[in-house]
């Protein structure tokens, strides 16, 4: 078990990503038919903009949750823990969605921040006192 390294949390984000916006595609085809086909505004219908924000805080907050990991962290072998190694409460993973939404707008620096960081944690693994660990296939 060791801490993550920025390319792997990346790999991850980007696996998560894709998953995110197929959820995203999956909730929008009810409210394109009950459009009648149009596309669907965001800033005009404001249960759209709710449920969309819920599907992104389910998918996160709900794995992270459950077992400590997304299914791209499961690929890149990450895993989900308080800073002390246990299992994160769900008050403390919804902080870190939330924290993690703030690390994005100055430039991802949240996410950066872990270059300089002496324990190589992010804004929001600080934040949510949770952290990220890698643990390396077992050699057999």
């Amino acid at each position: 078990m060791q801490n993550t390294g920025l390319g792997r949390r990346v790999a991850a984000m980007l696996y998560d990503g894709l998953l995110v916006m197929a959820l995203l595609f999956l909730v929008t085809l009810p409210f394109i038919a009950m459009g009648g086909g149009e596309p669907v505004e965001a800033g005009e219908n404001p249960l759209y903009r709710v449920i969309l924000a819920l599907v992104v805080y389910g998918f996160f907050v709900g794995f992270w949750a459950r077992s400590g990991r997304t299914l791209g962290m499961q690929s890149w072998r990450l895993q989900l823990q308080t800073l002390e190694g246990g299992k994160p409460t769900l008050g403390a993973v919804t902080i870190r969605f939330f924290a993690a939404l703030i690390s994005w707008p100055p430039l991802a620096l949240g996410f950066l921040w872990q270059l300089w960081d002496k324990d190589k944690l992010t804004w929001h693994d600080r934040i949510s006192k949770t952290k990220l660990v890698y643990y390396p296939k077992e050699e057999q």
